[in-house]
């Protein structure tokens, strides 16, 4: 890949992981997670036109991956609350019986 190409690879993985994560796209960020440089960002107009529509898509941008890491969560989150219910009606059946046995 020439190195134009692998740098806009480099900053668009950059901002969809910024906003997948619901931080702010910045040129800063944007460098750092990149490893290019924000003169650079801010000099090449192909790059600079990457993190300006990032950024005008703002935090709420929906990206594949950011709807992949919100699926995750939420499926992790609903395994607890499945589990919880389970354990709570493991102990009420418990208690019916221990009810059952003690009025006869």
């Amino acid at each position: 890949m020439p190195a134009d190409q692998d740098d806009q690879a480099r900053v668009e993985t950059a901002c969809a992981e910024l906003a997948a994560a619901g931080q702010p796209v910045t040129f800063g960020q944007v460098a750092a997670r990149a490893g290019i440089s924000r003169t650079t960002l801010y000099r090449r107009p192909d790059l600079r036109a990457l993190v300006d529509e990032h950024r005008a898509r703002g935090c709420d941008a929906t990206t594949l991956t950011g709807l992949t890491v919100q699926i995750d969560q939420l499926r992790h989150s609903l395994e607890a609350v499945a589990a919880n219910v389970r354990r709570h009606e493991e102990q009420l059946r418990r208690l019916e019986r221990a009810r059952r046995k003690g009025t006869r």
